[in-house]
């Protein structure tokens, strides 16, 4: 059962990336619909790390969780002032990485 279900959802998945972004099928997506979809991103990243750094242990607590802050709020402002999404990951990580292992230990 549980390979039917990856099998489907495998499928799923596929057709949905398909239909969008092969060019020889005649299917558009309107201009406000492109808009919208543009915010997806964001909002699943937002909702990953969000309770990585705000909720570490269930509730709200920013003293336990200092290297996670810091490395966060490092990568928006790098984000924000580089606007290079490849290389804001690569130092965030290298960021984070030193905070963790080196001054925080």
């Amino acid at each position: 059962m549980t390979y039917v279900i990856i099998l489907v959802l495998t499928g799923i998945v596929f057709l949905s990336r398909y239909l969008f972004l092969e060019p020889k099928v005649p299917l558009r997506l309107s201009s406000s619909a492109q808009r919208c979809l543009s915010y997806a991103s964001p909002a699943v990243l937002t909702a990953i790390w969000g309770p990585i750094v705000f909720l570490p242990h269930g509730r709200l607590s920013l003293s336990d969780n200092l290297p996670y802050l810091l490395a966060a709020t490092f990568a928006i402002a790098m984000a924000w002032r580089t606007k290079n999404v490849l290389f804001t990951t690569i130092v965030s990580i290298l960021v984070f990485l030193v905070l963790n292992l080196l001054i925080f230990k």
